[in-house]
C-alpha cells in the first residue's frame, strides 16, 4: 500500500509540473479573451481532450515503438530529464516558450491552436510524453498502472478545468502571482529532471563497469 501510495504521489507531481495547467493559462486566456464562453469552452475541451489521448497512447504504446526502433527506457530517462531541465528553466524564469509559426495570420492560428500547439506540444509536450512512458514502464503491476491512467485522467480533468476558469485565475493570482507559481513549478520540474538523470545513468553505468 505504500508503495502504491508513493508512486501515485511521485506520478501525480511529475506529470501535474510537466502539463503545468498554470504556465498553459495566460497563452489561452490572451487568445480567447475576445472569444463567447461557449467558442471558448469549445476550444478548452478541444485542446484537453487531444493532449489527453496522446498522453494515454503514448503511456500505453510507447514502449512498442521503442522496442521497435531498439531505444532504451533508460536512455530516454535520460533525455527526459534533459527536457524537464530545460522547461524546468524556462518556468524558473515564467516563461512561455512561442508555439507560433511564422507566416501564420492570426486568424489562423486561434483557429488551429486547439489542437496545436496549445494541446500539442503545450499541454502534452515531449516531457509529458516522456514521464507518461517511463511511469507506465515502472509501474510494477496492473494496479499501478490503473492508478497511472486515473491520475493522467485527473490531471487533465483539473486541467481543463482550469482553463474554463482561466479569466477569474488570471484576475485572482495577478501577474506577479502567476510568475511566483510557475517559478515553483519551474523548480519542482528541474528537481524531476536530476532524478530521471540519474535513474537512467545508474544502470547504464552498473553495466558499463559490470557491477551489480
Amino acid at each position: 500500500m505504500e508503495r502504491i501510495f508513493q508512486y501515485s504521489l511521485f506520478a501525480f507531481t511529475s506529470i501535474f509540473s510537466m502539463v503545468n495547467p498554470i504556465g498553459v493559462i495566460p497563452l489561452f486566456n490572451s487568445l480567447t479573451s475576445e472569444m463567447s464562453s461557449k467558442d471558448a469552452k469549445k476550444i478548452a475541451r478541444k485542446a484537453v481532450l487531444t493532449a489527453f489521448l496522446v498522453a494515454i497512447s503514448f503511456a500505453i504504446a510507447g514502449k512498442l515503438i521503442f522496442d521497435l526502433f531498439h531505444i532504451s527506457v533508460d536512455g530516454l530517462k535520460i533525455v527526459g530529464g534533459i527536457l524537464y531541465c530545460m522547461s524546468g528553466y524556462d518556468m524558473l524564469h515564467a516563461k512561455i516558450s512561442s508555439m507560433n509559426e511564422g507566416g501564420q495570420s492570426f486568424s489562423e492560428f486561434v483557429n488551429d491552436f486547439a489542437i496545436t500547439p496549445l494541446g500539442i506540444p503545450l499541454i502534452t509536450g515531449p516531457g509529458t510524453m516522456t514521464v507518461t512512458l517511463v511511469l507506465f514502464n515502472d509501474a510494477g503491476n496492473n494496479t499501478e498502472k490503473l492508478v497511472l491512467l486515473t491520475i493522467i485522467l485527473a490531471i487533465f480533468f483539473i486541467t481543463y478545468e482550469m482553463l474554463l476558469g482561466s479569466r477569474k485565475i488570471l484576475k485572482l493570482l495577478g501577474d506577479n502571482g502567476n510568475k511566483v507559481l510557475m517559478r515553483i513549478m519551474g523548480l519542482i520540474v528541474m528537481v524531476i529532471a536530476v532524478e530521471l538523470i540519474f535513474a537512467g545513468l545508474k544502470p547504464i553505468l552498473r553495466d558499463i563497469f559490470k557491477i551489480r
